[in-house]
């Protein structure tokens, strides 16, 4: 493409604080595709077949959308919309070749996808576990991670929350491992809990007063 080239393009956004339209010549030479995915309505429930698992999301193929003119397929999932459950490796959630339900949740016009989430189509196990638990309430779990700040602990299936460092121990500690290990059983209480982020935050120490 030259300065000066006639092109024919689709204006997809405007941004009038800036001045700016943004273009797509994408809209024009597929307009099948463009056609297919301005009809989505947020929300819409779609189906089709992983066709190819990268380091950045999942790609999908649409039963009832065309072919994408550069990627594997129309549909394309992020990492956090896989599963409302930690993973270490989207393989863990999706295969190749698997079928799969999906919710819509925006026309990506930079690439020319769907945006789709496979967790939206399931249950959010946290909001029911946070339904039965209080604040103060003690609860036992198993170490599952640690990291500079802390440690994950696993209180109940798919759900884990944060221990952070000053909440171990009494005793102020450097790193995590100087006082548990990944397994470990620990007994903690419940300090924080944010329905709307999925956030829980736990203390091992307020649990045993006596800790050192």
């Amino acid at each position: 493409m030259k300065v000066g080239q006639r092109i024919t393009a689709e204006v997809t956004a405007v941004d009038l604080d800036q001045g700016r339209a943004w273009l797509s010549m994408a809209a024009t030479e597929n307009p099948e595709l463009w056609a297919f995915l301005k009809s989505l309505q947020h929300g819409a429930i779609l189906s089709g077949t992983v066709t190819a698992i990268e380091r950045f999301g999942v790609f999908v193929a649409l039963d009832d959308g065309p072919d994408h003119p550069v990627f594997p397929g129309v549909g394309f999932i992020t990492f956090p919309e896989l599963s409302w459950r930690r993973f270490e490796a989207p393989s863990d959630v999706v295969q190749v070749g698997q079928r799969v339900t999906c919710a819509f949740l925006q026309f990506d016009t930079s690439n020319g996808e769907a945006r789709l989430s496979l967790r939206a189509t399931q249950p959010d196990p946290f909001q029911s576990f946070a339904d039965s638990i209080a604040i103060g309430q003690t609860l036992q779990g198993k170490v599952t991670k640690l990291v500079p700040f802390g440690v994950f602990v696993q209180v109940a299936d798919g759900i884990e929350g944060l221990v952070h460092l000053r909440e171990l121990t009494w005793t102020p500690v450097a790193a995590p491992e100087d006082v548990v290990q990944v397994g470990d059983e620990v007994t903690v209480i419940v300090t924080e809990l944010d329905h709307e982020r999925r956030r829980l935050t736990l203390s091992r120490r307020q649990a045993s007063p006596g800790l050192q």
